[in-house]
């Protein structure tokens, strides 16, 4: 049995970590996982992810404020181009931009989820597509599509797919157990490996 705390060894019905204290799960028990650690779930992290969000929205006002009071400042020494209000007026929308770019990060970050699961199959599929060159030119595009599957311990399946890159699809295997974490400040996909089935 791995300790989730330090990764020690212990015997199967250990109760205690023989190195560091901790309790050990018993098998069956979802937290207990080779190479997993649990510390997503502490408090610390929780801080860390509320600072996130914080310091977004200060980097996003900033922004706006500096877009607002930029556009004025050229509407009052601009001659020719543009002059107060239109120029205020495109700070505005500017500065408003920046600040509903930081919303929908914030909010996309809350409604992900951390959840556990097993990949289930791996397709390649190639595929042709039909792109525009010019007015009235056409070019058949050919790619290949590189497709991981994944299952929810809840039975909800998700796909990771790639065009022309096989690196998510060779690193993972069918079996592997996987976690992806909903509260970190990396993209929804990112996916952690965390062993096999």
């Amino acid at each position: 049995m791995h300790c989730i705390n330090c990764g020690s060894i212990d015997s199967k019905d250990a109760k205690f970590c023989g190195a560091c204290g901790q309790v050990l799960k018993q098998s069956g028990d979802n937290r207990e996982r080779v190479g997993y650690s649990n510390k997503i779930n502490s408090p610390e992290f929780a801080r860390y992810v509320k600072s996130t969000y914080r310091w977004s929205v200060i980097f996003a006002v900033l922004l706006a404020v500096t877009a607002i009071v930029g556009f004025y400042i050229y509407g009052n020494t601009s001659r020719d181009d543009m002059n107060n209000p239109q120029a205020l007026y495109i700070g505005l929308a500017v500065g408003g931009m920046f600040l509903l770019i930081a919303l929908f990060q914030i909010i996309g970050r809350k409604r992900s989820r951390t959840w556990d699961g097993c990949v289930i199959d791996k397709e390649i599929k190639f595929k042709t597509r039909r792109e525009r060159y010019g007015n009235d030119e056409y070019h058949m595009h050919c790619y290949t599509e590189y497709t991981v599957v994944i299952r929810e311990d809840g039975g909800r399946t998700h796909d990771i797919s790639a065009e022309d890159d096989d690196t998510v699809y060779n690193y993972y295997l069918i079996g592997d157990k996987v976690r992806h974490h909903g509260l970190s400040t990396v993209s929804r996909t990112d996916f952690i490996r965390y062993g096999l089935s």
